[in-house]
């Protein structure tokens, strides 16, 4: 049956296409994190909506199994085959035109194998911004991102990828295309139906393209870096921060020590901005067309001074400044791959409640493994936190046999605090058990009804988000 199939695929689509060779599959198989890697009947890299809907249609009759890819930057095995080797690996790599960009509507429509840095520099050549921000954006896909509805640095200020994105372009489980690219900021004809599959992580379909929300230039903007005493002081900031900077706050984000040690440790270039250590730090940006973002950042932070939440800062002076402090945010990831193993954990928290959750709960993992490196950032504005554990030095093997132990308290004060598991990274393969047992029985059943009305006979991603 499998070797029809490929031969099906490739009659469709064509001999290059579709990918069987083991060294040709093996970067298809293997996420980022290098975490997991499994196997696959084949590679398949259609070039059009039509193609993937031909695939789609194939594997269906041919029960296998349909696993979407972007650009295989996810951290949660959500976007590569398990181990069975009974699926297909649906890669959009080949579809990165830009439709249109209209800068009257304020859209953009793109297809969803482009990845997200081309989509912002459409958007900049149209004079329009489109603030979706992550590290990974020179790599992930925006099919990817709105798989996985993702978040990134600027969701205070914009939201999440589900509030940028107007209309979808989907193939279902079938191989029928839903034409749902429609540029309306109104339509209240039933169920927004574009919401099911954003963040449904290719469960229920496969995107194709989008319709996405492009908003005003921003070329000005004002950066600091701060010292702080504790994540209190960073959370009783942010009200400060929203009172003197208004809509121009864009970005506040959290990092402790141990991150910002990582960093200077393993990227070159990087320098501590203050002569002094600190436990806290956050990263404050303003964004306007206007002049007095600056203005107004150094009021902010005056205030701050004043009412004692801050012990320091540095404003940057000029674009290479802005982006020597940014550097000690965004390399905190691949810095900590330097280090050995790593246990991830994205969790979201009422934002009172975060000073709590770190207060609380690493003592806890320290009994738990003696040693262990705590490695705190995040994005404090909207309550989500990258609550990462490195392993104790030179005993990785400590760090992975106690991880359900680990994993286990960070979840279960998450639910405690009335927090999630999961903010911006999905769940996956990873997180698959752990979000079906942190959810009630009801959310679970409703979860389930929506994948066995759209997907009754589990085609799209197996094993993937619902045991």
């Amino acid at each position: 049956m499998s070797a029809d199939l490929v031969h099906d695929l490739r009659t469709a689509l064509g001999e290059s296409a579709v990918l069987t060779n083991p060294a040709d599959m093996a970067a298809y198989v293997t996420d980022w994190t290098g975490s997991f890697t499994g196997a696959a009947l084949a590679v398949v890299r259609p070039a059009s909506t039509a193609e993937v809907a031909t695939a789609v249609r194939l594997c269906a009759a041919a029960g296998v199994g349909v696993v979407p890819q972007g650009g295989n930057t996810g951290l949660v095995g959500g976007g590569v085959p398990d181990s069975f080797g009974d699926q297909i690996v649906l890669s959009l790599g080949r579809m990165r035109r830009v439709r249109e960009v209209d800068p009257v509507a304020d859209t953009l429509t793109v297809e969803a194998g482009t990845p997200l840095a081309t989509v912002q520099e459409a958007a900049a050549a149209a004079g329009r911004l489109f603030p979706l921000s992550l590290g990974s954006e020179g790599s992930c896909t925006i099919g990817g991102t709105i798989a996985t509805n993702a978040g990134g640095t600027a969701v205070l200020r914009y939201g999440m990828m589900r509030e940028l994105v107007l209309g979808l372009e989907v193939v279902l489980p079938d191989g029928r295309v839903w034409d749902g690219l429609r540029p309306l900021r109104k339509d209240n004809t039933g169920y927004d139906l574009k919401q099911l599959f954003i963040g449904s992580e290719g469960t229920l379909g496969v995107v194709t393209a989008a319709v996405l929300r492009l908003l005003p230039a921003t070329p000005r903007r004002a950066t600091a870096f701060v010292a702080l005493e504790s994540v209190s002081a960073a959370t009783a900031l942010l009200p400060l921060l929203r009172e003197h900077a208004g809509g121009q706050l864009t970005t506040w984000e959290l990092l402790g020590r141990q991150a910002v040690d990582l960093v200077l440790a393993h990227l070159p270039g990087t320098r501590d901005p203050f002569p002094e250590r600190h436990e806290w730090y956050g990263l404050v940006e303003l964004a306007d067309t206007s002049a007095d973002v600056d203005e107004r950042l150094e009021s902010a932070l005056g205030a701050a001074a004043d009412q004692g939440l801050l012990l320091d800062a540095v404003v940057a002076g000029s674009p290479a400044q802005r982006e020597s402090l940014w550097a000690l945010r965004e390399g905190v990831s691949e810095a900590q791959k330097s280090e050995g193993a790593t246990l991830k954990h994205d969790v979201t928290l009422p934002i009172t409640a975060l000073s709590r959750f770190v207060a609380e709960v690493g003592p806890r993992l320290l009994t738990a493994l003696p040693g262990l490196r705590l490695v705190t950032y995040g994005h404090v504005g909207d309550g989500n936190l990258h609550y990462n554990i490195s392993a104790p030095v030179g005993d990785d093997a400590a760090l992975r046999r106690e991880a359900p132990t680990l994993t286990r308290i960070v979840y279960d004060a998450v639910t405690v605090l009335g927090g999630s598991i999961s903010a911006e990274h999905g769940i996956g393969a990873l997180k698959r058990d752990a979000a079906a047992a942190y959810k009630t029985g009801v959310e679970v059943d409703l979860l389930r009804a929506v994948k066995q009305a759209i997907d009754p006979d589990g085609v799209m991603n197996p094993r993937k988000v619902l045991p």
